[in-house]
């Protein structure tokens, strides 16, 4: 089905889905690369003999008031805020602030496309299982783990936030790229981590791909329910999540998109290699994830109904943004009411599109309102919930 579909597109249109064979063979790779700076610094400070809470008191410290202040830093944790501080040379701070304010724009929408995406990747096991055996995207944490993240993409996206090393988004930033390591450490000596077949579990090729997720997917995705992203923005948006990722640890400049085609070869590499092994893992990330917006039978009358209208809403975005072959694969709310209400509301999010492209201060308060939505209702939903983003070493089977 590739290769006609390949053919289709070339011939219609000139563009050659396939990758080069060096992105190829480089992508390949990635798939054995994770982060060795953040697990030095891990193996040093988290399981050496300074341990792990004491190793959390001087990450915060040092995260609050810059490495300079914590005296007795090992050399692996300055060298890990070295490069967590360093602005690397290819970054435009102009281009990043404009790939956040296209974060501002999508908003509540972004999250919940990335996710519909997302889990339409868990058909493969490389992705499914270490976020199955972590257990934060699996059953009753579901919503507290897309809660986070939700909140780690909110301040992001806030003005300036990604440049300005005291930031609130930096310092979820580098405690998500710790987290990454534990996570790593207990997949890899799991006996369903199958590392012979899929290499290193969160792998510098699998953060390629959500940090495309990121970008040029919800980017070309979220113009069926009206959002006229350009193509100049969504390059910002690219540029944007490439820093994102830097931080994070992402070190794949070589293969990194710098054009929309770049990135929708990749997509189309990915999606042409599925191996279809996710199994049980993918079953229960998949059918966990929409369900875990249920609201509280304990809740008032407004917060059910509330609570209703975001499941059915993720339940749409997963019937548009889902391949229907891999949908049918899982038991999966319907999502029509919620289809309905994204196709009804299109025609108000394309004619502030328009007036937003004509009119700066209209952007900016379309920008503004997005965020105190997206924010309002993570406070809404996260209720007594507290956002710790702490390591996830101990897995859960």
């Amino acid at each position: 089905m590739h290769a006609r579909v390949r053919t289709a597109v070339r011939r219609l249109t000139g563009f050659d889905l396939n990758p080069s064979d060096e992105v190829v063979r480089r992508y390949g790779a990635g798939l054995w690369v994770t982060d060795p700076v953040a697990e030095r610094f891990v193996e040093e400070v988290y399981y050496g003999d300074i341990g792990p809470e004491r190793g959390r008191m001087l990450l915060d410290h040092a995260l609050i008031e810059g490495i300079d202040a914590v005296d007795d830093a090992p050399e692996s944790m300055r060298a890990l805020f070295a490069e967590f501080d360093a602005l690397p040379s290819w970054a435009d701070p102009e281009l990043i602030e404009a790939g956040a304010a296209v974060w501002r724009r999508w908003g509540y929408d972004m999250g919940s496309i990335a996710n519909a995406g997302t889990m339409d990747t868990y058909t493969e096991g490389w992705l499914a299982t270490p976020l199955s055996l972590a257990g934060g995207y699996a059953g009753q944490g579901a919503m507290h783990r897309h809660l986070e993240t939700s909140r780690w993409w909110l301040e992001c996206a806030r003005p300036g936030a990604a440049l300005d090393r005291y930031s609130v988004a930096r310092q979820i930033t580098l405690k998500i790229r710790v987290m990454h390591v534990s996570v790593r450490r207990g997949v890899r000596q799991h006996p369903e981590w199958h590392r012979e077949q899929w290499g290193e579990p969160i792998s510098q090729s699998e953060m390629l791909l959500t940090l495309i997720a990121g970008s040029v997917a919800p980017g070309l995705g979220l113009w069926t329910v009206g959002y006229l992203t350009t193509s100049s923005e969504m390059v910002a948006a690219l540029h944007f999540c490439r820093y994102l990722g830097y931080l994070l640890g992402v070190q794949c400049d070589d293969i990194y998109p710098r054009t929309i085609g770049d990135a929708v070869r990749i997509l189309y590499h990915f999606d042409a290699t599925r191996a279809y092994d996710g199994g049980n893992a993918a079953r229960e990330l998949v059918e966990s994830f929409v369900p875990s917006f249920t609201p509280d039978p304990g809740s008032s009358q407004a917060n059910r109904l509330r609570g209703l209208f975001h499941l059915q809403l993720q339940a749409g975005f997963t019937r548009l943004f889902m391949l229907p072959w891999n949908r049918r694969r899982y038991r999966i709310p319907g999502g029509w009411l919620g289809t309905a209400v994204l196709v009804a509301r299109a025609p108000f999010i394309v004619a502030v599109e328009l007036a937003r492209h004509a009119a700066p201060a209209v952007d900016r308060r379309w920008q503004a309102g997005k965020m105190r939505r997206w924010e309002r209702w993570i406070d809404w939903q996260s209720g007594a919930h507290i956002h710790e983003f702490r390591d996830l070493s101990a897995m859960r089977r």
